[in-house]
């Protein structure tokens, strides 16, 4: 009597089933170039999405002079923004960096009427690539801000 398996297998085709090496590098390839595309992209809008902590420093020391303004003759200068509040003369306090530290700030043409303030990309970090971008300039004049360069203010 012959004895039963205990799996029934079946029988070995002779077609393989699998990829080859060749499909298989085929399909690597097509992955190398698709991610050779996007990835710039993916970056770029990365650093676009930076530059709102450019914006953000930008109008906390928009605020910060304005308030000061209402009290004195002038716009803040570079080192009163950067002063503390209990130092002699007293400053606005704020911090030179952004938030996320991608950022340098600085006031500068301040007078009775307006003020410049510029965020500079931190060397070595992200935003430095930023082309175009790597410097965003508000100058206020009159109450009135005019943003340079406009390509990279959102609207």
């Amino acid at each position: 009597m012959k004895k039963k398996p205990l799996f029934n297998r079946p029988a070995q085709s002779k077609n393989a089933h699998g990829f080859t090496l060749i499909e298989v590098m085929v399909v690597v390839a097509i992955v190398g170039i698709l991610a050779s595309v996007a990835y710039p992209s993916y970056m770029s809008q990365v650093r676009k999405s930076k530059r709102a902590d450019a914006v953000a420093a930008i109008s906390r020391i928009q605020q910060a002079q304005e308030r000061w303004r209402a009290n004195n003759t002038t716009y803040a200068s570079n080192a009163q923004v950067t002063a503390l509040t209990t130092a002699t003369p007293p400053g606005l306090g704020l911090s030179a960096t952004s938030d996320g530290g991608y950022y340098t700030l600085a006031v500068s043409s301040n007078t009775g009427t307006g003020y410049t303030l510029t965020a500079t990309a931190v060397s070595g970090r992200s935003q430095a690539s930023d082309t175009g971008c790597t410097t965003l300039t508000v100058a206020v004049t009159n109450g009135n801000g005019t943003k340079t360069p406009d390509i990279c203010w959102s609207k």
